[in-house]
């Protein structure tokens, strides 16, 4: 597991740098600032939007008398979202914005539901940490 997370937090950076100095060097270290800027600013509105959003369906879902547990995922997946938008890069952009764009968090929704339910039903979490 040590080894995993060293490999996440040296090598992910690694590559986010690598890929910003290549577009950098295409088009120009201007344009690639000023993409960085407006993927941060983008990212901003779109979390404060969504979180908002997933606010008030968790007020009405709790006012209703009913588990929030859908409201909560996503509320999970937004502020993850916003989280990886803090780092610079464009690979970690991407999935911020993709754990932001309602669509697309429903897939990753979809994809831990499994997971979280095999690791209930089994109460084997290691398959997902080889």
């Amino acid at each position: 597991m040590f080894l995993k997370l060293l490999l996440l937090f040296t090598v992910v950076p690694l590559i986010e740098l690598a890929l910003l100095l290549k577009v950098g060097q295409l088009i120009g270290i201007t344009y690639t600032i000023a993409i960085i800027i407006l993927t941060g600013f983008a990212g901003v509105v779109l979390a404060k939007q969504q979180g908002f959003i997933v606010l008030k369906n968790l007020r009405n879902s709790m006012m209703m008398g009913q588990m929030p547990g859908d409201a909560i995922f996503d509320g999970v997946f937004i502020l993850a979202g916003g989280l990886v938008l803090l780092t610079p890069g464009l690979i970690t952009d991407a999935i911020g914005f993709l754990f932001l764009i309602p669509f697309t968090r429903e897939i990753f929704k979809d994809i831990f539901r499994k997971m979280f339910r095999y690791y209930i039903e089994t109460g084997h979490i290691k398959i997902f940490i080889k």
